[in-house]
């Protein structure tokens, strides 16, 4: 059976063509596929034959609402997600002056192994097709009555371990006749596979690039993000000058405040000695609790502020949302697999 979803207008076009369809079927399929449908039956346009011929040999599957939570504080809505396989995802709707953002998974768990975040409880379990992350964007959409306007790859997974599938997905997201999302609007983050971020600045695509850092030293960053003992700190960071090299898109680092572990001054001091020359940002995140790690909130996040803005470092200090539901990534499909 065909994932009718995942495929772009080229393949649609294809599609009809063996079909014996003409070609502006192709559009009509895409543009349908576009705004969501479940089933063909909603397609009204399209010819009840063909209507029939794409039900026996192509697959629609849309996820189901598993759990909803919405924030009585800020309007955050978080979404655990049924996939066709019995396999949960999260997503968070949030809500900003600017337009509304999703934020959404790529992957079924992570094989990262990042000691901070509750997404990696568990390991890999299979990858998200292009249609399961589009999917996510379309139903939060539908289900919540919000236009969306912006995109962020920082759910479940890490997005450049399904590089094939984020690559379709962008250009899915991205098309004028679909959604139409311009790269812009969308920001992918990477815990920092360096020969993948390499890959990425050759398609020069013009979204942001989120690195989580979290630490400026090898020894913390080996006790915080496995993925750094391929990768070392410098090894990375010179991946991050290629890109901006290449695509002249300034990168973010994220950086997870951690009680004791990468909070101290000195760390601060190496950090901005390592970005100096870069144009960057960085994020300071306050640390959620997660139930199984022992890491905790620093309670030294202003003074960490303050000690790289004194030494010329762009930093902001991410805005906590969704704080009364299990928003941050991973809580929602943990506390699932826990009861079931």
């Amino acid at each position: 059976m065909t994932d009718l979803r995942s495929m772009d207008p080229e393949e649609l076009a294809q599609l009809c063509r063996d079909l014996g369809q003409p070609a502006f079927r192709a559009k009509q399929l895409f543009q349908w596929l576009g705004r969501g449908v479940r089933s063909f039956d909603e397609m009204t346009d399209l010819p009840k034959a063909l209507r029939a011929k794409l039900a026996e040999t192509c697959l629609l599957c849309p996820p189901t609402v598993e759990r909803k939570q919405v924030s009585s504080l800020d309007g955050t809505v978080k979404y655990l997600w049924k996939l066709s396989d019995g396999s949960c995802v999260e997503s968070v709707l949030m809500r900003y002056q600017y337009g509304n953002t999703v934020c959404i998974s790529s992957q079924v768990g992570c094989r990262m192994g990042c000691a901070f975040c509750a997404s990696t409880i568990g390991g890999k379990v299979r990858d998200l097709t292009p249609a399961e992350m589009l999917d996510q964007v379309l139903h939060t959409q539908l289900d919540s009555g919000a236009p969306v306007s912006h995109i962020v790859l920082m759910g479940i997974g890490e997005p450049l371990d399904n590089f094939d599938t984020v690559m379709k997905f962008l250009k899915l997201v991205n098309h004028p006749d679909g959604l139409n999302i311009g790269m812009r609007h969308i920001s992918l983050s990477t815990c920092g596979l360096a020969e993948q971020i390499d890959k990425l600045a050759r398609y020069r695509l013009q979204l942001t690039l989120s690195v989580s850092l979290h630490a400026p030293d090898d020894e913390t960053r080996d006790r915080l993000m496995p993925v750094n003992r391929a990768y070392p700190v410098e090894r990375l960071l010179e991946s991050c000058r290629n890109y901006f090299r290449v695509t002249g898109r300034r990168i973010s680092y994220e950086y997870a405040m951690i009680d004791g572990v990468n909070d101290a001054d000195w760390q601060a001091d190496l950090l901005a000695r390592r970005l100096k020359g870069m144009p960057a940002h960085v994020n300071l995140i306050p640390l959620n609790n997660v139930e199984e790690s022992p890491l905790k909130p620093s309670r030294r996040t202003p003074e960490f502020q303050r000690r790289l803005e004194s030494r010329g470092v762009t930093v902001t200090v991410r805005r906590r949302l969704g704080s009364d539901i299990d928003a941050s990534c991973g809580q929602l499909r943990r506390r699932q697999m826990l009861q079931t």
